[in-house]
């Protein structure tokens, strides 16, 4: 006796979908990694830029010890972040400064940060601090 064989016709055993269908599914994955890359380089920028106003900010507080250490560092700070970027940080700046030269003075910078994905989020505090004698 013979066994019966399925016989499946030709139609069904061709793939011409099947790479179309492997890229659906592997399409989403790579949209998230794409974006992910662009969110935390964002991230990345803003905490540079906010390294570097600090460190400036600290600078010019150490030079401008007559006419008010923290005043002058404020607006070093705001010279030199974006506005986008100055409207985040302007209540997140803390200056610390001695009286006498050779005193210390410490400047930090708080800039709040959201990354936000669909199904994935993060937030906090960028935070940068920089310290110079006064002269």
């Amino acid at each position: 006796m013979q066994t019966p064989t399925l016989k499946i016709s030709p139609r069904l055993r061709r793939d011409d979908g099947q790479a179309f269908v492997e890229f659906a599914i592997v399409l989403p994955l790579l949209v998230m990694l794409v974006l992910g890359i662009c969110q935390f380089g964002l991230a990345f920028h803003n905490y540079l830029s906010i390294t570097d106003a600090t460190r400036v900010g600290a600078r010019a507080a150490a030079v401008n010890r007559t006419t008010g250490a923290c005043s002058a560092a404020r607006t070093a700070i705001q010279n030199t972040v974006s506005t986008t970027q100055w409207s985040k940080i302007s209540s997140g700046i803390t200056c610390t400064a001695g009286v006498n030269t050779g005193d210390q003075v410490k400047v930090t910078v708080n800039y709040p940060y959201s990354i936000g994905l669909p199904g994935f989020s993060v937030s906090g505090n960028l935070t940068s601090s920089a310290a110079e004698r006064l002269e």
